[in-house]
């Protein structure tokens, strides 16, 4: 593998800044079961680049990923409270 490649993999610059994308959804999701870290990695992963990558359409992509993980939340809530 080149440098030029392993430097836009593991470092690409719509992600670049004081703080790695990365290590932001590692810590947000720790907590998190599978699928909802999945969304909420995503809904942090496109707001963290859309100014430096694709603008408006990266926030539109975190408002469904949000909106999914809303509706999943809701419907774990919704079997914890049939199960009381």
């Amino acid at each position: 593998m080149t440098t030029f490649t392993l430097n836009t993999v593991a470092h690409p610059k719509h992600y670049s800044g004081k703080v790695e994308c990365i290590d932001c959804i590692e810590s947000a999701v720790a907590n998190l079961n599978g699928f909802e870290g999945f969304l909420a990695g995503n809904v942090i992963k496109y707001v963290f680049r859309f100014k430096r990558k694709n603008g408006k359409e990266d926030l539109l992509k975190a408002e469904w990923y949000l909106s999914k993980l809303m509706e999943v939340q809701e419907d774990n809530e919704q079997e914890d409270n049939e199960n009381e």
